[in-house]
């Protein structure tokens, strides 16, 4: 198996939470629309100020990914 990379999206500022929420939205119809085969999307509140949209593809296909969707950064995804 081939290593997954986690995409991350940062928003910032009181509406953080909800602006992370809604781009998952997004993700998951960008996935949909690709028909691609992984399905792992979230959001997570860090703080008050600071909330992440993520989505997680495999390492060979980051490349096509972060130049599409333009993540502000990634990090190697270690399953739950």
């Amino acid at each position: 198996m081939s290593r997954q990379i986690k995409l991350i999206w940062d928003f910032r500022g009181l509406a953080s939470a909800k602006t992370a929420e809604h781009h998952e939205i997004h993700l998951k119809e960008y996935l949909t629309s690709e028909n691609y085969p992984l399905q792992i999307t979230g959001f997570e509140i860090i703080n008050e100020m600071h909330a992440i949209a993520f989505l997680v593809v495999e390492e060979k296909d980051m490349i096509s990914f972060r130049d599409v969707l333009k993540p502000h950064r990634g990090e190697i995804f270690i399953g739950k």
